[in-house]
Protein backbone atom coordinates (compact mmCIF):
# COMPACT_ATOMS: atom_id res chain seq x y z
CA UNK A 1 0.00 0.00 0.00
CA UNK A 2 1.42 3.39 -0.56
CA UNK A 3 2.45 5.64 1.64
CA UNK A 4 0.52 8.72 2.31
CA UNK A 5 1.48 12.24 2.22
CA UNK A 6 1.93 14.00 5.53
CA UNK A 7 1.26 17.07 4.49
CA UNK A 8 -2.75 17.33 4.11
CA UNK A 9 -4.60 20.19 4.96
CA UNK A 10 -5.76 19.21 8.15
CA UNK A 11 -2.11 18.40 9.46
CA UNK A 12 -0.56 21.67 7.54
CA UNK A 13 -3.45 23.96 9.40
CA UNK A 14 -2.53 22.44 12.82
CA UNK A 15 1.28 22.79 12.33
CA UNK A 16 0.51 26.46 11.36
CA UNK A 17 -1.70 27.51 14.37
CA UNK A 18 0.46 25.33 16.88
CA UNK A 19 3.73 27.65 15.46
CA UNK A 20 1.59 30.57 15.95
CA UNK A 21 0.54 30.12 19.58
CA UNK A 22 3.60 28.89 20.80
CA UNK A 23 5.77 31.92 19.72
CA UNK A 24 2.96 33.92 21.38
CA UNK A 25 3.15 32.03 24.75
CA UNK A 26 7.18 31.60 24.44
CA UNK A 27 6.93 35.52 24.08
CA UNK A 28 4.52 36.33 26.56
CA UNK A 29 5.86 33.70 29.09
CA UNK A 30 9.41 35.68 28.75
CA UNK A 31 8.13 38.54 29.43
CA UNK A 32 5.90 38.15 32.34
CA UNK A 33 8.97 36.45 34.01
CA UNK A 34 10.98 39.66 33.70
CA UNK A 35 7.88 41.56 35.00
CA UNK A 36 7.28 40.18 37.94
CA UNK A 37 11.11 40.31 38.59
CA UNK A 38 11.22 43.95 37.81
CA UNK A 39 8.11 45.32 40.05
CA UNK A 40 8.90 43.00 42.84
CA UNK A 41 12.88 42.18 42.80
CA UNK A 42 12.00 39.03 44.86
CA UNK A 43 13.51 35.83 43.62
CA UNK A 44 10.87 34.34 46.04
CA UNK A 45 8.02 35.98 44.57
CA UNK A 46 9.30 34.58 41.18
CA UNK A 47 9.69 31.13 42.21
CA UNK A 48 6.11 31.60 43.92
CA UNK A 49 4.80 32.83 40.46
CA UNK A 50 6.32 29.71 38.33
CA UNK A 51 5.00 27.13 40.87
CA UNK A 52 1.33 29.06 40.72
CA UNK A 53 1.54 27.96 36.96
CA UNK A 54 2.58 24.45 37.53
CA UNK A 55 -0.01 23.65 40.26
CA UNK A 56 -2.99 23.42 38.07
CA UNK A 57 -1.12 21.13 35.79
CA UNK A 58 -1.67 18.53 38.36
CA UNK A 59 -5.87 18.76 38.34
CA UNK A 60 -6.65 19.70 35.20
CA UNK A 61 -5.45 17.44 33.16
CA UNK A 62 -6.67 14.48 35.05
CA UNK A 63 -9.84 15.87 35.36
CA UNK A 64 -10.23 16.94 31.97
CA UNK A 65 -9.69 13.34 30.33
CA UNK A 66 -13.24 12.04 30.59
CA UNK A 67 -14.73 15.29 29.75
CA UNK A 68 -12.13 15.79 26.47
CA UNK A 69 -13.25 11.62 25.62
CA UNK A 70 -16.78 13.11 25.25
CA UNK A 71 -16.77 16.41 23.28
CA UNK A 72 -15.16 17.98 20.24
CA UNK A 73 -11.42 18.55 20.98
CA UNK A 74 -11.27 20.85 17.98
CA UNK A 75 -13.75 23.39 19.47
CA UNK A 76 -11.92 23.03 22.84
CA UNK A 77 -8.65 23.96 20.98
CA UNK A 78 -10.36 26.70 19.19
CA UNK A 79 -11.99 27.92 22.13
CA UNK A 80 -9.83 27.87 24.66
CA UNK A 81 -6.99 29.62 21.83
CA UNK A 82 -9.50 32.58 21.75
CA UNK A 83 -10.08 33.13 25.64
CA UNK A 84 -6.16 33.06 25.48
CA UNK A 85 -6.52 35.66 23.20
CA UNK A 86 -8.94 37.65 25.24
CA UNK A 87 -7.17 37.69 28.51
CA UNK A 88 -3.55 38.90 26.77
CA UNK A 89 -5.52 41.81 25.15
CA UNK A 90 -6.75 42.65 28.38
CA UNK A 91 -3.34 42.75 30.12
CA UNK A 92 -1.93 44.28 27.27
CA UNK A 93 -4.55 47.39 27.97
CA UNK A 94 -4.34 46.95 31.93
CA UNK A 95 -0.34 47.55 31.90
CA UNK A 96 -0.25 50.39 29.02
CA UNK A 97 -1.97 52.39 31.14
CA UNK A 98 1.07 51.68 33.82
CA UNK A 99 -1.40 49.18 36.21
CA UNK A 100 0.76 46.17 38.63
CA UNK A 101 -1.01 44.11 41.15
CA UNK A 102 1.11 40.80 42.00
CA UNK A 103 -1.94 39.50 43.13
CA UNK A 104 -3.91 39.83 40.36
CA UNK A 105 -1.16 38.10 38.37
CA UNK A 106 -0.65 35.55 40.47
CA UNK A 107 -4.45 34.69 39.86
CA UNK A 108 -3.89 35.39 35.62
CA UNK A 109 -1.03 32.86 36.07
CA UNK A 110 -3.27 30.24 37.88
CA UNK A 111 -6.07 30.54 34.95
CA UNK A 112 -3.22 30.48 32.44
CA UNK A 113 -2.07 27.27 34.04
CA UNK A 114 -5.34 25.65 34.22
CA UNK A 115 -6.38 26.54 30.15
CA UNK A 116 -2.94 24.95 29.66
CA UNK A 117 -3.79 22.05 31.35
CA UNK A 118 -6.77 21.36 29.73
CA UNK A 119 -5.24 22.75 25.98
CA UNK A 120 -2.46 20.41 26.18
CA UNK A 121 -4.65 17.30 26.90
CA UNK A 122 -6.97 18.19 24.29
CA UNK A 123 -4.25 18.88 21.72
CA UNK A 124 -2.12 15.56 22.17
CA UNK A 125 -5.71 13.55 21.75
CA UNK A 126 -6.96 15.83 18.35
CA UNK A 127 -3.46 15.87 16.76
CA UNK A 128 -2.98 11.72 16.02
CA UNK A 129 -6.51 12.27 14.26
CA UNK A 130 -4.81 14.78 11.86
CA UNK A 131 -1.89 12.29 10.57
CA UNK A 132 -2.60 9.94 7.56
CA UNK A 133 -1.83 6.27 8.01
CA UNK A 134 2.02 5.47 8.44
CA UNK A 135 3.27 8.95 9.03
CA UNK A 136 3.33 8.87 12.94
CA UNK A 137 7.00 8.97 12.92
CA UNK A 138 7.32 12.23 10.66
CA UNK A 139 4.40 13.90 12.39
CA UNK A 140 5.83 13.85 15.70
CA UNK A 141 9.10 14.67 14.43
CA UNK A 142 7.86 17.70 12.70
CA UNK A 143 5.71 18.67 16.52
CA UNK A 144 9.51 18.04 18.49
CA UNK A 145 10.65 20.65 16.19
CA UNK A 146 8.25 23.30 17.00
CA UNK A 147 9.32 24.20 20.44
CA UNK A 148 13.31 24.80 19.34
CA UNK A 149 11.38 27.81 17.18
CA UNK A 150 9.05 28.97 19.64
CA UNK A 151 12.33 28.93 21.99
CA UNK A 152 14.49 31.18 19.84
CA UNK A 153 11.88 33.89 20.11
CA UNK A 154 13.37 34.48 23.91
CA UNK A 155 15.76 37.06 22.92
CA UNK A 156 13.48 38.80 20.84
CA UNK A 157 10.62 39.54 23.99
CA UNK A 158 14.26 40.63 25.82
CA UNK A 159 15.55 42.90 22.93
CA UNK A 160 11.44 44.54 22.67
CA UNK A 161 11.52 44.45 26.98
CA UNK A 162 14.90 45.78 27.81
CA UNK A 163 14.05 48.57 24.65
CA UNK A 164 10.64 49.90 25.63
CA UNK A 165 10.81 48.84 29.44
CA UNK A 166 7.22 47.11 28.73
CA UNK A 167 5.96 44.05 28.30
CA UNK A 168 2.48 45.48 27.18
CA UNK A 169 3.58 45.16 23.20
CA UNK A 170 4.52 41.38 23.82
CA UNK A 171 1.16 40.99 25.43
CA UNK A 172 -0.40 42.57 22.06
CA UNK A 173 1.40 40.43 20.42
CA UNK A 174 0.78 37.29 22.57
CA UNK A 175 -3.40 37.84 21.84
CA UNK A 176 -3.02 38.44 18.30
CA UNK A 177 -1.06 34.82 17.86
CA UNK A 178 -3.58 33.21 20.07
CA UNK A 179 -6.60 34.55 17.92
CA UNK A 180 -4.65 33.59 14.49
CA UNK A 181 -4.13 30.45 15.93
CA UNK A 182 -7.40 29.68 16.91
CA UNK A 183 -8.77 31.40 13.65
CA UNK A 184 -6.77 28.47 11.67
CA UNK A 185 -7.94 25.65 14.08
CA UNK A 186 -11.80 26.57 13.38
CA UNK A 187 -10.69 25.60 9.53
CA UNK A 188 -9.82 22.27 10.32
CA UNK A 189 -12.06 19.62 8.29
CA UNK A 190 -11.09 16.17 10.25
CA UNK A 191 -14.82 15.01 11.56
CA UNK A 192 -14.12 13.84 15.08
CA UNK A 193 -15.97 10.22 15.88
CA UNK A 194 -14.79 9.34 19.74
CA UNK A 195 -17.88 11.12 21.39
CA UNK A 196 -19.77 8.10 19.45
CA UNK A 197 -17.74 5.46 21.27
CA UNK A 198 -18.46 7.35 24.39
CA UNK A 199 -19.99 4.79 26.79
CA UNK A 200 -24.39 6.09 27.17
CA UNK A 201 -25.15 8.23 29.76
CA UNK A 202 -27.68 5.29 31.23
CA UNK A 203 -29.33 7.54 33.12
CA UNK A 204 -26.52 8.41 35.14
CA UNK A 205 -25.75 12.37 36.11
CA UNK A 206 -22.94 14.72 34.69
CA UNK A 207 -20.66 14.43 37.68
CA UNK A 208 -21.74 10.25 38.23
CA UNK A 209 -20.91 10.01 34.47
CA UNK A 210 -17.82 11.90 35.13
CA UNK A 211 -16.85 9.37 37.71
CA UNK A 212 -17.42 6.29 36.08
CA UNK A 213 -15.94 7.53 32.44
CA UNK A 214 -13.13 8.60 35.34
CA UNK A 215 -12.85 4.63 36.88
CA UNK A 216 -12.85 3.37 33.11
CA UNK A 217 -9.66 5.31 31.98
CA UNK A 218 -7.64 4.30 35.72
CA UNK A 219 -8.65 0.83 34.85
CA UNK A 220 -7.97 0.92 31.54
CA UNK A 221 -4.19 2.23 32.03
CA UNK A 222 -4.12 -0.28 35.14
CA UNK A 223 -4.77 -3.05 32.75
CA UNK A 224 -1.95 -2.17 30.12
CA UNK A 225 1.03 -3.28 31.52
CA UNK A 226 3.29 -1.01 28.86
CA UNK A 227 1.54 2.34 29.15
CA UNK A 228 1.93 2.07 33.18
CA UNK A 229 5.55 1.14 32.28
CA UNK A 230 6.32 3.80 30.32
CA UNK A 231 4.22 6.78 32.36
CA UNK A 232 5.78 5.52 35.59
CA UNK A 233 9.39 6.04 33.72
CA UNK A 234 8.56 9.45 32.47
CA UNK A 235 6.93 10.30 36.10
CA UNK A 236 10.19 9.44 37.96
CA UNK A 237 12.64 10.74 35.64
CA UNK A 238 10.75 13.98 35.58
CA UNK A 239 12.19 14.27 39.21
CA UNK A 240 15.27 13.80 38.30
CA UNK A 241 15.19 16.22 35.23
CA UNK A 242 14.29 19.13 38.47
CA UNK A 243 18.13 18.46 38.56
CA UNK A 244 18.30 20.96 35.21
CA UNK A 245 17.26 23.78 37.17
CA UNK A 246 20.26 23.72 38.83
CA UNK A 247 23.14 24.03 35.96
CA UNK A 248 22.37 28.23 35.76
CA UNK A 249 23.32 28.41 39.64
CA UNK A 250 26.49 26.39 38.88
CA UNK A 251 27.51 29.00 36.85
CA UNK A 252 26.62 31.75 38.52
CA UNK A 253 28.14 30.47 41.62
CA UNK A 254 31.51 29.27 39.61
CA UNK A 255 32.33 32.47 37.86
CA UNK A 256 35.48 31.87 38.73
CA UNK A 257 35.41 28.31 36.46
CA UNK A 258 34.54 30.71 33.41
CA UNK A 259 36.73 33.70 34.15
CA UNK A 260 39.18 32.81 30.43
CA UNK A 261 35.34 33.60 28.46
CA UNK A 262 34.99 37.06 27.77
CA UNK A 263 31.29 37.05 28.62
CA UNK A 264 29.48 36.90 32.25
CA UNK A 265 28.71 33.62 33.36
CA UNK A 266 24.95 34.08 33.04
CA UNK A 267 25.46 34.68 29.09
CA UNK A 268 27.66 31.91 28.72
CA UNK A 269 25.12 29.91 30.40
CA UNK A 270 22.63 31.13 27.82
CA UNK A 271 24.86 30.13 24.86
CA UNK A 272 25.97 26.98 25.96
CA UNK A 273 22.35 25.81 26.88
CA UNK A 274 21.10 27.01 22.95
CA UNK A 275 23.06 24.19 22.17
CA UNK A 276 20.59 21.69 23.69
CA UNK A 277 17.36 24.18 21.47
CA UNK A 278 19.70 23.55 18.71
CA UNK A 279 20.47 20.03 19.05
CA UNK A 280 16.27 19.33 19.46
CA UNK A 281 15.77 21.32 16.11
CA UNK A 282 18.07 18.55 14.31
CA UNK A 283 16.89 15.98 16.17
CA UNK A 284 13.39 16.63 14.62
CA UNK A 285 15.23 16.94 11.37
CA UNK A 286 17.03 13.70 11.62
CA UNK A 287 13.71 12.14 13.00
CA UNK A 288 12.10 12.94 9.59
CA UNK A 289 14.44 12.07 7.29
CA UNK A 290 15.67 8.86 8.93
CA UNK A 291 12.98 5.28 9.44
CA UNK A 292 14.13 3.53 12.44
CA UNK A 293 13.35 -0.13 11.81
CA UNK A 294 10.23 -1.20 14.03
CA UNK A 295 12.11 -4.01 15.78
CA UNK A 296 14.78 -1.32 17.07
CA UNK A 297 12.79 1.08 18.09
CA UNK A 298 12.57 0.07 21.86
CA UNK A 299 16.35 -0.82 22.28
CA UNK A 300 17.41 2.84 20.66
CA UNK A 301 14.92 4.44 22.84
CA UNK A 302 16.54 2.00 25.87
CA UNK A 303 20.30 3.27 24.79
CA UNK A 304 18.58 7.02 24.48
CA UNK A 305 17.38 6.86 28.21
CA UNK A 306 20.99 5.46 29.56
CA UNK A 307 22.79 7.71 27.08
CA UNK A 308 20.79 10.63 28.45
CA UNK A 309 21.60 10.25 31.91
CA UNK A 310 25.43 9.66 31.60
CA UNK A 311 25.68 13.24 29.42
CA UNK A 312 23.44 15.08 32.04
CA UNK A 313 25.86 14.11 34.84
CA UNK A 314 29.33 14.55 33.37
CA UNK A 315 28.44 17.46 30.82
CA UNK A 316 29.30 20.52 33.94
CA UNK A 317 32.44 18.81 34.29
CA UNK A 318 33.53 19.48 30.21
CA UNK A 319 35.67 22.24 29.42
CA UNK A 320 33.17 24.64 27.25
CA UNK A 321 33.44 23.43 23.58
CA UNK A 322 32.71 20.13 24.78
CA UNK A 323 29.76 20.81 27.18
CA UNK A 324 28.11 22.88 24.10
CA UNK A 325 28.46 19.55 22.15
CA UNK A 326 27.02 17.55 25.12
CA UNK A 327 24.20 20.13 24.93
CA UNK A 328 23.59 19.48 21.02
CA UNK A 329 23.79 16.07 21.30
CA UNK A 330 21.49 15.97 24.49
CA UNK A 331 19.09 17.75 22.32
CA UNK A 332 19.17 15.40 19.34
CA UNK A 333 19.02 12.38 22.48
CA UNK A 334 16.13 14.03 23.95
CA UNK A 335 13.83 14.23 20.61
CA UNK A 336 14.67 10.72 19.74
CA UNK A 337 13.01 9.53 23.20
CA UNK A 338 10.77 12.12 22.31
CA UNK A 339 9.10 11.00 18.81
CA UNK A 340 9.37 7.14 19.73
CA UNK A 341 7.40 7.61 23.21
CA UNK A 342 4.93 10.02 22.16
CA UNK A 343 4.30 8.13 18.41
CA UNK A 344 3.91 4.95 20.10
CA UNK A 345 1.74 5.75 22.60
CA UNK A 346 -0.40 7.44 21.18
CA UNK A 347 -1.59 5.02 17.74
CA UNK A 348 -1.53 2.64 20.80
CA UNK A 349 -4.58 4.14 22.66
CA UNK A 350 -8.03 3.71 21.34
CA UNK A 351 -9.48 7.31 20.47
CA UNK A 352 -12.01 7.01 22.80
CA UNK A 353 -9.40 6.51 26.05
CA UNK A 354 -6.78 8.58 24.47
CA UNK A 355 -7.72 11.62 26.87
CA UNK A 356 -8.27 10.12 29.58
CA UNK A 357 -4.57 8.44 29.08
CA UNK A 358 -2.98 11.35 28.39
CA UNK A 359 -4.87 13.38 31.55
CA UNK A 360 -3.35 10.73 33.75
CA UNK A 361 0.22 10.93 31.93
CA UNK A 362 0.56 14.40 32.26
CA UNK A 363 -0.66 14.69 35.73
CA UNK A 364 2.31 12.31 36.84
CA UNK A 365 4.78 14.25 34.87
CA UNK A 366 3.31 17.26 36.46
CA UNK A 367 4.15 15.61 39.77
CA UNK A 368 7.50 14.82 38.40
CA UNK A 369 8.21 18.19 37.63
CA UNK A 370 7.45 20.33 41.13
CA UNK A 371 9.02 17.26 43.21
CA UNK A 372 12.07 17.62 41.30
CA UNK A 373 12.08 20.83 40.92
CA UNK A 374 11.63 21.77 44.88
CA UNK A 375 13.65 18.77 45.87
CA UNK A 376 16.50 19.98 43.89
CA UNK A 377 16.10 23.30 45.56
CA UNK A 378 16.04 21.80 49.05
CA UNK A 379 19.18 19.74 48.05
CA UNK A 380 21.14 22.90 46.65
CA UNK A 381 21.04 24.53 50.03
CA UNK A 382 22.83 22.07 51.53
CA UNK A 383 25.71 20.24 48.51
CA UNK A 384 27.30 21.46 45.23
CA UNK A 385 25.23 21.64 42.48
CA UNK A 386 27.38 19.43 40.34
CA UNK A 387 27.24 16.71 43.30
CA UNK A 388 23.76 16.27 43.09
CA UNK A 389 23.54 16.48 39.37
CA UNK A 390 25.46 13.26 39.07
CA UNK A 391 23.62 11.81 42.10
CA UNK A 392 20.40 12.44 40.26
CA UNK A 393 21.40 11.07 36.96
CA UNK A 394 22.90 8.07 38.78
CA UNK A 395 19.57 7.25 40.16
CA UNK A 396 17.92 7.66 36.51
CA UNK A 397 20.07 5.08 35.34
CA UNK A 398 18.78 2.46 38.15
CA UNK A 399 15.11 3.75 36.67
CA UNK A 400 16.16 2.88 33.21
CA UNK A 401 17.06 -0.64 34.34
CA UNK A 402 14.53 -0.94 37.07
CA UNK A 403 11.41 0.50 35.12
CA UNK A 404 12.55 0.71 31.59
CA UNK A 405 14.27 -2.74 30.98
CA UNK A 406 12.70 -5.21 33.65
CA UNK A 407 9.27 -3.81 31.27
CA UNK A 408 10.65 -4.53 28.02
CA UNK A 409 8.74 -6.91 26.68
CA UNK A 410 5.40 -4.93 27.19
CA UNK A 411 6.76 -1.84 26.51
CA UNK A 412 8.09 -3.35 23.42
CA UNK A 413 4.93 -4.39 22.44
CA UNK A 414 3.99 -0.67 21.83
CA UNK A 415 6.78 0.79 21.07
CA UNK A 416 8.09 -1.63 18.52
CA UNK A 417 5.15 -0.41 16.05
CA UNK A 418 5.24 0.13 12.06
CA UNK A 419 4.28 3.87 12.25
Amino acid sequence: MKQQKLWTYDFTVITIGSVISMVGGTLSGFAISLLVLDYTGSTFLYMLFNVSYQLPMLVCPILAGPYLDRVSRKKVIYRLDFLSSGIYFLLFLLLRSGWFSYPVLLGVCLLVGSIGGVYQVAYDSFYPNLIPEGCFRQAYSVSSMLWPLAAMMTPVAAAIYDWLRSAAPIFAVNALCFFTAACFERTIRHRETHMDTAPPAGGLGVLARFRRDFREGLDYIRGEPGLRTIALYFMCTNVCYGADALQLPFFLNNAGLFSAWPVAAATLYAIVSNFNVAGRFLGGLLQYKIRIPKEKKFSIALFVYAAICVLSGGALFLPIPLMAAAYLLLGILSVTSYTIRTAATQAYVPDGKRARFNGVFHMLCSLGSIVGSLTMGAMAELWPERGIIVGVNLFGLALVYGIVYRGREAVKEIYNQDL
